[in-house]
């Protein structure tokens, strides 16, 4: 057993880790990132098989593809941040050695994601017209309903599946989230395969049998992560779902109390992409193809800092419920570290092979194909150039969710994505008219600028009174 897991096993005792220099932190980042990485990028391959077989079925069913999960993903991670809450409150709970905050985080954290969930069904079942009234084809709208419809069902398994894996993550059991998310990733394919294109004798259902594939692969992850909740020796020791009817009023409200501002931050982001797709939407089709599978690609290279941020969050936090102001600080930035480097390895890539990454989600005999692949490479030079400040921003986010720390980062998000972000992308695109390039230069500035005020959080956590003097 490495020195992480054994410390992940025995009760907290208040004392620091028997190793707290810079190597000892950096280990650990790694045997836990690593598996949780890896966890990132099979989650993100079920978007990327979503946009490979939507844009086999043409540029048009790609476009309105490319909306339709970006919509049902703006729900679903907005619910997600009442399931991220539960990280900083089970791992500084499990750090203290308070068994029962434990179970009380996560408990209530499904409650949370429950509720949501009824919330979500209203705006998810309209799609159609909310893609009228913002401005999109009449045709574009009609895929996003179909998709929606069927899709929208699958939002409570997702977020129950984000609980389980809060707590998977603060157990350090990374292994548990990688082969989930791999088993996520299969099942998609497989579903979609299926559904979408009517092999092994089911109906041929389009853009409808990507909804269903979706569907049927949460039910499915979500079935095992409950088989393995209940049957694992270390977590059924916390008797998790131990009378879950019943209401905890106290740990729902810290949910809430942390949940929201991270929803809010994470809309913020996300809410910048998506309003950079419509807008995308109002040049045209060809563009609003080819941002897709640019975003597509940054998505992916995004799932590494995304998997560090969660490792942030849980050494912060448990650093922070041992009181260990040394190791807090050292695995905050180890983390940082790690994941600029790995992101300047993404961008690396972006910059030399753009042609063949973009190719790879299009079918060769369709007519605007070449269209669509001269449009997406300069969009992707732009996406291999923010990878480092994106990568900044978000594990500095994770760092501060593990100080428990989210209100102010919520007000950065805000003011970085919505009040700088937007404008500035549709200043360059439409009154400069620079076009598609043009929103992509918007979205860099934005995520730059968020970089550098949530780390600078960080650097002065002291004088913001995030940990004692």
């Amino acid at each position: 057993m490495t020195e992480l897991e054994n410390d992940s096993a025995r009760p907290a005792s208040g004392q620091p880790p028997r190793d707290n220099s810079w190597a000892g932190h950096l280990r650990a980042t790694w045997v836990l990132g690593m598996p949780l990485v890896g966890a990132q990028l099979a989650i993100s391959a079920i978007g990327v098989t979503d946009t490979l077989m939507l844009g086999w079925l043409g540029v048009e069913k790609l476009a309105g593809g490319v909306l339709a999960t970006q919509m049902h993903f703006v729900v679903w991670i907005f619910g997600a941040g009442l399931a991220f809450a539960i990280i900083p409150l089970a791992a500084n709970a499990h750090g203290s050695g308070d068994t029962r905050g434990v179970r009380r985080s996560v408990r209530m954290g499904m409650w949370a994601v429950t509720f949501y969930f009824i919330l979500s069904l209203l705006p998810l079942w309209f799609a159609r017209d909310i893609m009228l009234l913002l401005g999109q084809e009449d045709v574009v709208a009609e895929i996003v309903e179909q998709y929606m419809r069927i899709a929208m069902w699958s939002t409570l398994p997702l977020l129950l599946i984000f609980c389980l894996r809060s707590l998977f993550t603060v157990f350090e059991f990374a292994r548990v989230v990688l082969w989930a998310s791999i088993a996520t990733a299969t099942f998609n394919a497989l579903f979609n395969y299926t559904f979408m294109f009517g092999n092994f004798g089911a109906p041929e259902m389009g853009v409808r049998g990507a909804a269903v594939g979706t569907l049927l692969t949460q039910i499915v992850v979500l079935s095992g992560s409950l088989v393995y909740t209940l049957k694992n020796t270390e977590i059924a020791a916390y008797n998790i779902f131990r009378r879950i009817w019943l209401p905890d009023w106290s740990a729902l409200k810290e949910i809430l109390r942390l949940g929201w501002p991270i929803s809010f931050g994470i809309l913020a982001e996300v809410s910048l992409f998506i309003g950079a797709s419509v807008m995308m939407g109002w040049i045209g089709t060809v563009p609003l193809a080819a941002h897709g599978i640019a975003l597509q690609l940054a998505t992916i290279a995004f799932m590494v800092p995304l998997a560090l941020s969660n490792v942030a969050t849980v050494r912060v936090g448990k650093a922070l419920g041992r009181k260990d102001w040394l190791g807090l600080e050292r695995a905050g930035y180890s983390v940082i570290a790690i994941s600029i480097s790995t992101a300047l390895i993404g961008a690396i890539i972006f910059w030399t092979f753009p042609e063949p990454l973009v190719r790879i989600f299009l079918d060769e005999t369709m007519p605007d194909t070449a269209l669509v692949v001269a449009y997406a490479i300069p969009l992707v030079f732009v996406a291999a150039a923010f990878q480092l400040v994106d990568s900044a921003q978000v594990v500095a986010t994770g760092v501060l969710r593990g100080l428990k720390d989210a209100r102010t980062p919520m007000l950065i998000a805000v003011f970085c994505y919505w009040m700088v972000g937007m404008p500035v992308a549709y200043s360059f695109a439409f009154v400069l008219n620079f076009g598609g390039i043009g929103l992509w230069f918007g979205l860099a500035l934005a995520l730059g600028l968020a970089a550098i005020l949530l780390n600078g959080r960080f650097v002065l956590r002291q004088k913001y009174g995030l940990v004692p003097h």
